[in-house]
């Protein structure tokens, strides 16, 4: 079951959705943690402490301008871009500084699970993709000392801010990279992350958030649910999942997604999080007034908007309807049956895909200063 172990490891962001890796070619990042006293959310709660759990690879420049943010996606921490990372990849930490930033609600990073009272579980804030932004810029600028970024590059919820990036900070940036997400959740999205937090909500264990063991049968129905719209619907008719476990039947496909699917998983980080997706919207943007045409319009940075084709969760129609109001897009649909996950390399075609094309694209020049 060797696929579905790196599978499932890959979306807690353990490791990566592309195919297992030799050990020895992995490069791993540096952890750190910054914190950010009395922090300001988008919903009027006060943090008495913020902090932010993220990675860095290689080493800043003298001019601070050799850098490139990635922001993580659902649940996942800073191992979540080995896919773009390394020897013959799109990103060198020999010549680039990384940042693997991790977003509120994952655990580690402030968290339902581990801010006290009387901010604890439930009664934790919803941080929007913005209270990310906003973070992580105090976190480059005033920690790390950085002027200027060479990119923002994000899978999923990392493409959620990667687009609020270039639209909250238009001049910071040369180049944005969104694969596998959009710059807004529309209607379908809200009632699939609905049918998600529903699942974990109606288990007794759960107790209205304030539960003393976990609501483990919610979160295996959440689980459950995720997985039917993680890959497409041909990827389970030629049972691509075959690919790594020639042996493996339907039936333990499921059970395994059921049980191990975001291994030791706390509920109310899990909600948290997936109400921080479906609140997306950088049209809410102060200034924009609800406009999410009119904030895309502002987009100054060069874009390469790569959704996957046959994605569920961010379907490449609304990708093709955004990109028709960024000024400079080049929109690129990532030929592949892996659904959500071909946004990080979950097939070997699927990384060179990425890795190409993203390499090429961080060559062009970015926008005139």
């Amino acid at each position: 079951m060797k696929f579905f172990a790196a599978a499932l490891l890959a979306l807690s962001s353990l490791s990566c959705l592309a195919a297992p890796q030799d050990s020895a070619a992995k490069i791993e990042p540096t952890e750190h943690s910054f914190v950010i006293h009395n922090f300001h959310t988008e919903s009027g709660v006060v943090l008495p402490e913020a902090k932010i759990v993220y990675g860095t690879y290689g080493h800043l420049n003298a001019a601070g301008d050799n850098a490139i943010l990635l922001p993580s996606h659902y649940m996942a921490e800073m191992h979540g871009y080995g896919w773009l990372i390394g020897p013959g990849k799109a990103l060198d930490p020999a010549r680039q500084f990384l940042i693997t930033s991790e977003l509120f609600g994952n655990g580690r990073s402030s968290s339902p699970s581990n801010t006290p009272e009387p901010f604890h579980g439930p009664r934790f804030p919803v941080t929007t993709i913005r209270d990310n932004v906003e973070a992580v810029h105090q976190l480059l600028t005033t920690e790390l000392g950085v002027k200027h970024l060479q990119a923002v590059i994000g899978f999923s919820m990392g493409a959620q801010q990667a687009f609020q990036w270039a639209v909250s900070y238009p001049g910071f940036m040369d180049h944005i990279v969104a694969t596998s997400g959009t710059a807004k959740t529309y209607g379908h999205g809200i009632v699939r992350n609905e049918s998600e937090i529903n699942a974990i909500t109606t288990d007794e264990a759960f107790k209205n958030g304030d539960y003393t063991v976990e609501p483990e049968k919610g979160i295996e129905s959440f689980s459950l649910v995720w997985t039917g719209w993680l890959y497409s619907q041909e990827w389970w008719r030629r049972e691509l999942w075959k690919t790594e476990s020639p042996k493996a039947t339907l039936a333990e496909v499921i059970d395994n997604y059921k049980r191990n699917f975001i291994p030791h998983a706390d509920a109310n980080n899990l909600i948290l999080q997936m109400r921080t997706w479906e609140q997306h919207d950088v049209g809410a943007t102060p200034g924009f007034h609800g406009d999410v045409e009119k904030a895309l319009a502002s987009i100054q940075a060069p874009v390469l908007y790569m959704p996957s084709a046959t994605d569920l969760y961010f379907p490449v129609g609304d990708a093709r309807y955004e990109a028709q109001f960024i000024p400079h897009c080049t929109l690129l649909p990532i030929p592949s049956l892996w659904g959500h996950p071909a946004g990080a390399g979950a097939s070997p075609a699927d990384e060179t895909f990425l890795n190409e094309h993203i390499a090429a694209f961080l060559k062009e020049p970015g926008p005139s200063k």
